[in-house]
C-alpha cells in the first residue's frame, strides 16, 4: 500500500509544511536493486582509542571524496571514559556530511568480565549509537557490531553498509569466532549450490525472502499451507525451485520435510506465522492455542526434526522469525507476542548448542511495522501510528526482511549466532 504522506513530504509544499508543523520528514529509503547495487560514496575508516582487533584486514570499501556514505568507526580500544571522548572528537566532525540513506558503524568489543571500566565504556557506545541512531535523520542508519576478529566480520559489514540494511537501525550485533567455509563463495552468488526452505513462503514477506534467496543463488522450497499451493508453485516455478503443500502443524511435518528433501537442506527460514487477536479477557482457548502452535510449537517440533536426522547440513543456518511485538508486547497479541518471545527464547538457548553438535547457526529476524496486505488493513490511525514510530519515520517493506534474512543465510555469515536482528527502522517500541 503506498505510503502517500512520505510521498508529499517529498514534495517543496510537503517539506514546508511538516516543517512549520513540526510533523515527521521521513526521507525516501534507497534500497539495493540490479542496477544500483552499492552506494556511489566510498566508506570513512575512523578510529577511537587504540584498536584491539585481531585478524586479516578489514574488506576493502572504496575511500570517500566528499560526502561518505558511510562510517565505519573502530571503537574496540576504547576503556574508560576518556576514550569516550574520543567517539565523539571523531564523529562529531562528519556525521553531517553522511549522504542521505548513508550507515555509520560503529565496532565495539565484547564487555569484559575483569575491568568494569571497559565495560562501562562498551557499553556506554550502545546508548550512543542507538541515540545517534534517533536524531542523525535523512534515512540514514547506525548500528553497533561488537567483534574481536575482523576475519569474521566482513559479511556483516558489508550488509550494515550496503543499502540491503536500509531498515535496519539501532541494533547492536555480536560477531563471534569464524566459522569454517569448506568453498569459495561467489559474492554475487553467495547461495550457489545450496537449497533453502521458507515456510509461509508463497506470499508477503515469505515469497520476499524466497525471491532474495534465490537472487543470491540458492535453490528454493517455497512451503505453504494447501490452501495457498497455488501461489506457491507460481512462485517456485519463477524461481526455478519447488513447492511443498504442508501444514507445518502437522505432528509429522519434519518428517515429511525431510523426506522431500534427500539431498539434504541448507538454509531453513521459519517464516510461517499467523494472528488471532484480541485481549486475554475476550481470547477463546481456539484462538490461544492456534497463534502458539502455529508461530512457536511447529517451529521447535521441525527444527528439531531437522537436526536430529541430519537433514539440515554442517555449515547450515536457521533463520526465524520473531517480532517486536515479542520483544515489547502489543495490546490484543498476548497470544502473538507469547509465540513470538518464545522465538527469541529458542534462538538464545539452541544456537550456542546447534553450532557446537551440527555446525549450525541459530538466528531470527524480529520485523517491525511492514507494509503488507496484513498491515493494510489496519485501521488509518492506527496505521500511520506504526509507520511513523520509528528513526526512520515510515514502514518497512517485505524486502527489508528478506534482505536480513539472506545475510543470516550467507556462508560467511558463521560468526553471526543467537542474534535476534530487529529489522524496524528502529522501533520507538521497546526501544
Amino acid at each position: 500500500m503506498a505510503d502517500r504522506y512520505l510521498s508529499f513530504t517529498g514534495t517543496a509544499p510537503g517539506r514546508f509544511l511538516t516543517r512549520r508543523l513540526g510533523l515527521p520528514q521521513p526521507a525516501a529509503l534507497r534500497r539495493w536493486s540490479p542496477g544500483s547495487p552499492g552506494f556511489v560514496g566510498g566508506v570513512l575508516h575512523l578510529t577511537a582509542g587504540k584498536s584491539e582487533l585481531s585478524g586479516p584486514a578489514f574488506p576493502e570499501f572504496p575511500s570517500p571524496s566528499d560526502a561518505p556514505a558511510a562510517v565505519l568507526l573502530d571503537a574496540t580500544g576504547v576503556r574508560d571514559v576518556e576514550g569516550l571522548a574520543e567517539v565523539h572528537a571523531a564523529l562529531h566532525p562528519v556525521v553531517r556530511s553522511v549522504d542521505a540513506s548513508g550507515r555509520v558503524v560503529v565496532l565495539g568489543a565484547p564487555l569484559s568480565s575483569g575491568d568494569h571500566h571497559q565495560a562501562a565504556a562498551q557499553q556506554a557506545l550502545e546508548g550512543f549509537t542507538r541515540s545517534l541512531g534517533k536524531e542523525i535523520g535523512r534515512g540514514r542508519t547506525v548500528n553497533l557490531v561488537r567483534l574481536t576478529d575482523t576475519s569474521a566480520a566482513e559479511s556483516t559489514l558489508r550488509f550494515l553498509l550496503s543499502p540491503k540494511s536500509a531498515y535496519v537501525s539501532g541494533q547492536v550485533i555480536e560477531v563471534g569466532q569464524p566459522q569454517e567455509v569448506d568453498v569459495d563463495i561467489d559474492r554475487d552468488l553467495p547461495l550457489a549450490g545450496r537449497t533453502a526452505l521458507v515456510t509461509g513462503g508463497a506470499r508477503g514477506i515469505g515469497a520476499a525472502v524466497a525471491e532474495t534467496l534465490a537472487r543470491d543463488g540458492a535453490r528454493v522450497v517455497v512451503l505453504d499451507v494447501p490452501g495457498a499451493s497455488a501461489d506457491a508453485e507460481r512462485l517456485a516455478a519463477r524461481l526455478g525451485g519447488s513447492s511443498l503443500a504442508l501444514d507445518v502443524t502437522a505432528p509429522d511435518a519434519g518428517a515429511r520435510i525431510a523426506e522431500a528433501l534427500p539431498d539434504c537442506l541448507d538454509v531453513l527460514v521459519h517464516n510461517a506465522g499467523i494472528t488471532r487477536d484480541r485481549r486475554l479477557a475476550n481470547m477463546p482457548a481456539e484462538r490461544w492455542s492456534s497463534v502458539l502452535d502455529v508461530n512457536l510449537a511447529s517451529v521447535l517440533r521441525t527444527t528439531d526434526a531437522l537436526l536430529e536426522t541430519g537433514t539440515l547440513r554442517r555449515g547450515g543456518r536457521i533463520v526465524a522469525t520473531a517480532s517486536i511485538a515479542g520483544l515489547a508486547g502489543n495490546t490484543g497479541q498476548t497470544n502473538y507476542g507469547a509465540s513470538k518471545a518464545g522465538v527469541v527464547g529458542l534462538v538464545r538457548s539452541l544456537a550456542p548448542r546447534a553450532a557446537a553438535e551440527h555446525g549450525v547457526t541459530v538466528n531470527a529476524v524480529a520485523p517491525g511495522f511492514i507494509e503488507t496486505k496484513m498491515t493494510a488493513a489496519i485501521p488509518l490511525f492506527i496505521r500511520e501510528a506504526g509507520r511513523r514510530m520509528n528513526s526512520l519515520g515510515q514502514g518497512g517493506l517485505p524486502v527489508d526482511v528478506a534482505e536480513t534474512t539472506a545475510w543470516l543465510a550467507h556462508p560467511a555469515s558463521g560468526a553471526v549466532n543467537g542474534q535476534v536482528v530487529r529489522v524496524c527502522g528502529q522501533s520507538l517500541l521497546g526501544a
